[in-house]
């Protein structure tokens, strides 16, 4: 038997990967994080399979479900949001079944800021304005963030930011960010992206915490922040210009 780690991506049913789904359709044991994964996402598991939502289990549950499939030999859905690479509290399951020996796989997924910037209709990279996307978020509830990934350390430049998990700290990134990156600097928190009561709230940092205050956020949100947000100026890519020669369109 295997454990497969699936990207559910950002909630929307149908922008989970082919491959995730097929597995999702065969595996009698799903194992699925309701927090972030909505019930349709694991809805087409086949008839009798164990469906559990593991939002309010303990990693110590999990495996013992994990061991337990595995002693009768049956494949695990393991569900989670997004993409398993970030933030998903995989790479402790990983970790147990090594320990145990239990064989597993992850299939990637569709990302919060990969559907953000899909539904914002904006490209995160922009040619003279930015180049580099971070993905990062700040010390919640969860583990504390390692020295020196604090947010006032990528405050300068103008690299898009994409901050995960932290919706609740907009007091303290907006003051960390203003120094840097100037009050017009736009802002938008994507609410429960992909889901069918998204909402995106655009701003800057002057204004964003008034906006996300009144609209009531308070989880599930990301917040994307950088020029290339509403930035028009921008030159064209050299990607598909006339004059650049490449392997694929060599010069004349």
């Amino acid at each position: 038997m295997t454990v497969h780690f699936i990207g559910a991506g950002p909630g929307a049913p149908d922008l989970i990967t082919v491959r995730g789904l097929a597995l999702i359709r065969r595996c009698p044991v799903v194992l699925y994080a309701g927090s972030l994964v909505p019930r349709a996402v694991v809805a087409e598991a086949p008839p009798g399979a164990k469906v559990l939502d593991t939002a309010s289990m303990t990693l110590d549950a999990i495996v013992e479900e994990m061991q337990a499939a595995h002693a009768a030999g049956h494949d695990v859905a393991r569900v989670h949001s997004g993409d398993p690479s970030l933030y998903g509290a995989t790479g402790e399951q990983m970790r147990r079944l090594d320990a145990l020996g239990i064989p597993y796989e992850v299939v990637p997924g569709v990302s919060a800021f990969a559907a953000a910037a899909a539904a914002l209709k904006r490209e995160l990279t922009l040619p003279g304005i930015a180049q580099t996307v971070v993905l990062t978020r700040t010390a919640v509830r969860a583990s504390p963030m390692p020295e020196g990934e604090e947010i006032a350390r990528f405050a300068r430049g103008d690299a898009t930011l994409a901050i995960h998990l932290s919706v609740n700290n907009l007091a303290r990134i907006v003051g960390d960010l203003m120094p840097e990156r100037g009050a017009d600097c736009p802002v938008v928190v994507a609410v429960r992206v992909g889901w069918p009561d998204e909402m995106l709230i655009r701003g800057t940092l002057a204004d964003i915490e008034s906006k996300v205050e009144e609209a009531g956020v308070t989880r599930t949100a990301l917040i994307l922040v950088g020029r290339a947000l509403d930035d028009e100026d921008f030159a064209d890519s050299r990607l598909y210009d006339a004059s650049h020669s490449r392997v694929l369109r060599p010069k004349s």
